[in-house]
């Protein structure tokens, strides 16, 4: 009889032993199912808080202007697109808008076709695009790919107003040289563009800032050749003998 008593009391003890491993197990497994939850709500919690954060980033590009003879140091205010710009401001970027796109240099060439997108509406850059596509056979790129260059030199500005007083029309003069890849130039040709712009809020976009900082827009660019100035000033009675 104790032999029996005893064999039960070691079945008991190690019974109770399993059960104890047994929910020491599930126990285990809960605080491991506990902590893995835990760590993907943390991380769901920052994809979300990161999320609504994105709008508020953004990168402000800064002019920093140093006086060459004090060393003082200060930022160059932005301009937002509010402002009305002077006349010689306008002189100059519808100069360079017309140097950079008009002009064909090898080793110029990629930045001028930015540059020039940079000012123009998104209609004139479909238009720009195909323009300088391989596939067309007037493309600078195969026109001059035998190394020759145009250069171009603004002559004259000139603005005019609507009936309504709206001033976004201006004609600019220019005349346009081919040299040839060995430094030869051919006889200079004269041509007149006829432009429509307007201004609007800078862009966002760094890079394109930097070329277009004032918000500029080309809405329309007709170029076209003009006589040349000798045949300007021929006296339309010259063929008329004198009285």
């Amino acid at each position: 009889m104790s032999a029996s008593k005893e064999l039960a009391a070691y079945f008991e003890e190690a019974a109770t032993w399993d059960a104890d491993r047994a929910a020491l197990a599930a126990r285990t497994q809960r605080i491991a199912w506990s902590v893995a939850i835990a760590g993907w709500l943390c991380a769901i919690a920052c994809a979300v808080a990161i999320a609504f954060l994105s709008p508020l980033k953004t990168v402000m590009p800064y002019l920093i202007r140093v006086d060459n003879s004090t060393g003082l140091v200060d930022v160059v205010p932005q301009y937002t697109g509010t402002a009305e710009l002077p006349e010689t401001v306008t002189r100059t970027v519808l100069s360079h808008y017309v140097d950079v796109c008009e002009r064909f240099i090898w080793a110029t060439a990629e930045r001028d076709y930015e540059d020039c997108g940079a000012f123009n509406s998104s209609r004139l850059n479909q238009r720009w695009a195909a323009a300088w596509a391989r596939s067309n056979p007037a493309s600078p790129l195969n026109l001059y790919k035998d190394g020759a260059s145009i250069v171009v030199r603004v002559v004259s500005i000139s603005f005019f107003k609507r009936a309504s007083g709206l001033g976004d029309l201006a004609q600019v003069r220019y005349v346009k040289v081919k040299r040839t890849l060995d430094g030869a130039e051919e006889p200079p040709t004269h041509w007149i563009a006829s432009i429509q712009f307007t201004r609007g809020t800078p862009s966002k976009d760094p890079k394109v800032r930097q070329w277009n900082a004032f918000g500029f827009r080309i809405l329309d660019f007709r170029p076209e050749p003009e006589l040349s100035p000798a045949l300007q000033t021929t006296p339309m009675n010259s063929g008329r003998s004198a009285p």
